[in-house]
């Protein structure tokens, strides 16, 4: 039997209804707090996917900024040092000629230093490879000293940033002397076999 709720007349079925309908509406309240949670969780979803991704935009921005700063930096110096070559070039031309002495040897060589600490390098030497993508040839000969073309003389050693040629060495080449490619091993297999062939004809005699 139901209890009737207290203040209610026995008999009194408006209350009882009354209590019937407030348990309906909680329930509706209930269902109605669930689907706002399930919807709450969602967007709480979406505004943490776009918090990351406008992170991951921030990084990768932050990152090419920095790589543009450090490429218009490398272009700054690059045009820098590119301009002072000629500089180099007279110092080792007085060098040459032994006139880097005194305050002025002090003065180039702390030059030097300079720019070979902000990644200045010299290259060409005498006796190395012909490479064209790092010499420019502006003498030729031929020579019987070299089975390959190679730089017997630098006229101007060339320069670079890293693998960047800012400046190609001028080099005289020297070929292999046409004509002197040695041609003894063929010459030691034809008498092998004519030997091997004389042989063959003593026996069958």
């Amino acid at each position: 039997m139901t209890e009737k709720p207290q203040g209610a007349e026995p008999g009194d079925d408006s209350a009882e209804e009354a209590v019937i309908e407030a348990a309906e509406e909680a329930a509706a309240a209930g269902d109605t707090t669930g689907a706002a949670g399930d919807a709450a969780a969602k967007q709480l979803a979406e505004r943490t996917a776009d918090l990351q991704r406008l992170q991951a935009e921030y990084q990768n921005y932050r990152k090419r900024v920095e790589r543009d700063r450090l490429t218009v930096r490398e272009i700054a110096v690059s045009n820098i040092l590119e301009s002072l070559i000629p500089v180099l070039d007279d110092i080792g031309r007085a060098r040459e000629h032994g006139e880097v002495t005194g305050g002025f040897k002090s003065v180039a060589e702390s030059l030097e230093t300079v720019v070979a600490k902000l990644g200045l390098q010299q290259f060409g030497k005498e006796g190395e490879p012909f490479d064209p993508t790092m010499h420019e040839a502006l003498m030729h000969s031929y020579s019987s000293d070299v089975t390959e073309d190679t730089c017997v003389q630098i006229l101007q050693p060339g320069y670079r940033i890293g693998e960047r040629i800012i400046r190609p060495a001028m080099v005289a080449v020297a070929e292999p002397q046409p004509g002197t490619q040695t041609t003894s091993a063929p010459d030691a297999e034809s008498a092998k076999s004519a030997e091997s062939d004389k042989a063959d004809g003593g026996a069958d005699s």
